[in-house]
C-alpha cells in the first residue's frame, strides 16, 4: 500500500515561498500572481501504516516549523501542479527519507518518492501557468507529476532481448534531429545531436539506442559541466575591482603555463593550482577530470590509519565536501 503526507512551512517559516511568489512577479511579470504556496510530498511503500504515522514527525517534518496532513486543502487555489525528477535522477529528498526509516525502526529501506507541490494564488491565466511552470521544471532532470496517488511505486523494467538500432539516424535532418531530441527527452542539444551524427557518419553506421543514451549522460551539464567549460574568449566588466580580479587570473594562468582555454572551471581551480605550485598544498590530488579541490588525508578508521580523499566540490547543488577512501567506487563524486 502507498501511503502520502504533504507537509508545508508554517507562516513566518515560508520565506522560500514568499521568494519565489516575488520572483515570479518581478521577474516574469507575472503581477496577478498574488500568493504562492510551497509544499512537500512524500509516498511511501513498503513499511507498515504505523512506521508511517511515527515517520511523519521524525523524518518528513519538522514540528516546529512544519504543518503535515495526508490532504492539505487547495481547492481555493488558482492553479496547483506538482514536479517530480525524472526516472533515473537521484531524488536525494527522497533517499535521505528511505535511509532515515531503514536507521529509525532498523528494517528494510521502504520505498519513498517525492515531489514538491505548487500552488498558485490570484487572476492568473492559463498562459501565465504554462510560463511558471517552464520557470520552475528543470527538464533535463525534472517532469510535471501526477496528482493521483499512485497505486504502487514499485517500478517494473522490461529485461531486453537486444539493444535496437536508431535506423536512419545517420540520413536525419535537421528537423528530424529535433523530433529525435525531444522525442526521446535528451539533455543535449541541436548541435551535440549534430556533432555525434557526423561522427557515425563517418564510422559508417547507426547508433544503438544505448549509445546515444551513454552520449546524452555524460555529455549533461551535470556530468560534463558544459557551462563551467564554456570557453571566455573576451569579457567586459562595469566594476573595475571584478575587472582587477579577472586580470589577476589572467597572471596566474601565464604563471602556472595554463594552455587550456580559460573557462569558468579554470576560473574556479586556479587558486588551488596555485597554491600547490608556490608549495602551500602539496597534498593536493590535481586532475583535468575531477571537478573539486581534492587533497589527500590520513583518517584514523577503526584506530588504523587509512588513505582517503577529501573533495570540496564547486557545486551549491549537492553536497558542499565529500570524503572518499581511495578504496571507494569513485574519487569525485558528482
Amino acid at each position: 500500500m502507498v501511503y502520502r503526507v504533504f507537509t508545508e512551512k508554517k507562516p513566518g517559516f515560508d520565506q522560500a515561498a514568499e521568494a519565489l511568489c516575488r520572483e515570479l512577479n518581478s521577474f516574469l511579470g507575472i503581477r496577478s500572481l498574488t500568493r504562492l504556496r510551497l509544499l512537500n510530498r512524500y509516498d511511501a511503500e513498503a513499511i507498515t501504516e504505523e512506521q508511517f504515522q511515527k515517520a511523519i514527525p521524525a523524518v518528513f517534518s519538522e514540528p516546529q516549523v512544519d504543518k503535515a496532513c495526508a490532504a492539505p486543502e487547495l481547492s481555493d487555489a488558482d492553479a496547483v501542479f506538482a514536479v517530480e525528477y525524472l526516472p533515473g535522477q537521484f531524488d536525494q529528498r527522497a533517499d535521505s527519507a528511505a535511509q532515515c526509516i531503514q536507521i529509525l525502526f532498523q528494517s528494510e529501506r521502504p520505498l519513498i518518492r517525492s515531489a514538491r507541490v505548487y500552488a498558485l494564488y490570484g487572476a492568473v491565466t492559463a498562459e501565465e501557468v504554462e510560463k511558471i511552470k517552464r520557470y520552475v521544471i528543470n527538464p533535463v532532470e525534472a517532469r510535471e507529476a501526477s496528482l493521483a496517488l499512485p497505486e504502487t511505486l514499485k517500478t517494473n523494467y522490461e529485461i531486453p532481448t537486444g539493444v535496437p538500432t536508431v535506423e536512419g539516424f545517420r540520413d536525419l535532418s535537421e528537423e528530424g534531429l529535433a523530433v529525435l531530441l525531444r522525442d526521446w527527452g535528451f539533455a543535449m542539444d541541436e548541435a551535440d545531436i549534430a556533432f555525434c551524427q557526423s561522427w557515425f557518419r563517418r564510422e559508417g553506421r547507426d547508433p544503438t539506442a544505448t549509445e546515444l543514451r551513454m552520449i546524452d549522460t555524460y555529455w549533461s551539464d551535470h556530468c560534463r559541466h558544459t557551462t563551467f567549460h564554456t570557453i571566455i574568449d573576451g569579457a567586459r566588466f562595469e566594476d573595475p575591482e571584478i575587472e582587477r580580479t579577472y586580470a589577476d587570473y589572467l597572471a596566474l594562468r601565464a604563471e602556472l603555463g595554463r594552455t587550456k582555454p580559460p573557462c569558468l572551471m579554470d576560473l574556479a581551480t586556479i587558486a588551488v593550482r596555485h597554491l600547490r605550485k608556490t608549495g602551500r598544498l602539496d597534498k593536493l590530488d590535481e586532475s583535468e577530470e575531477i571537478n573539486a579541490c581534492t587533497v589527500k588525508i590520513t583518517v584514523e578508521v577503526d584506530g588504523r590509519a587509512e588513505p582517503w580523499l577529501l573533495l570540496f566540490k564547486n557545486e551549491t547543488h549537492n553536497h558542499p565536501t565529500e570524503i572518499e577512501p581511495f578504496g571507494g567506487a569513485a574519487t569525485c563524486i558528482g
